[in-house]
């Protein structure tokens, strides 16, 4: 008789979370350390599905705080430092990424990763965290409450709200042009009679600026 081979179901939170690097140091006197990079690797045969969440999410931007990665890949997540102010110095946050399978809402493994702004990285040691430091953080973040963070778009692909386009405007008025004209048939009127519109012309164009002045709302 033919045995068939099922992969033994997996219990929540057992399985290893694969992410580098596992703190993250916001230096505030160098902008280009405010955009760090985390990046979430998937050694297995099946894809898996992620979440990150935050103790403090109203200080970080999380570009895709939720998505998936394919099996034996890797994804990068960019996190931002959102609230670079000297009160925050010293201060552990904490992010824990969440990952389960795609057809699955239970959290199959998490990875905690810590995140800290320090004023400048001229001043900061060059060595790691001794014990005793380590030892504080793990009991300052110990009861840490987690809060799911919200996904911000990157600077480079957040559309650029100027208001409307010239070709818009231009649209709009030949449109409102077109609703003045006099309708096909009508006899008193100074203006030619090739200038004169069908009805269904003037419905096209008021349908169509009434959408260009929703896409105008929206800029």
């Amino acid at each position: 008789m033919q045995q068939h081979h099922r992969q033994p179901e997996l219990v929540e939170g057992s399985l290893p979370v694969f992410v580098f690097p596992t703190e993250l140091v916001f230096y505030a006197d160098e902008q280009t350390s405010h955009k760090q990079v985390l990046t979430l690797y998937n050694p297995y045969e099946f894809a898996l599905k992620f979440k990150v969440l935050c103790t403090a999410p109203n200080k970080y931007s999380v570009v895709d705080s939720t998505g998936a990665v394919k099996p034996q890949c890797c994804v990068d997540i960019v996190i931002r430092h959102r609230d670079v102010r000297a009160c925050h110095y010293g201060v552990y946050d904490k992010f824990r990424l969440q990952v389960s399978e795609q057809s699955q809402r239970k959290a199959l493994g998490r990875k905690e990763v810590t995140a800290t702004l320090r004023p400048s990285a001229s001043q900061d040691p060059a060595s790691p965290r001794g014990h005793d430091e380590d030892r504080r953080v793990k009991e300052q973040l110990a009861d840490s409450e987690f809060y799911e963070q919200t996904a911000h778009p990157t600077a480079e692909s957040r559309p650029v709200a100027g208001g409307p386009s010239l070709l818009t405007v231009l649209l709009g008025l030949v449109c409102m042009a077109a609703l003045m004209l006099p309708t096909l048939g009508e006899q008193e009127s100074t203006v030619p009679v090739y200038l004169h519109l069908s009805v269904n012309k003037k419905l096209v164009a008021a349908y169509v600026l009434g959408l260009l002045t929703m896409v105008i709302l929206r800029t």
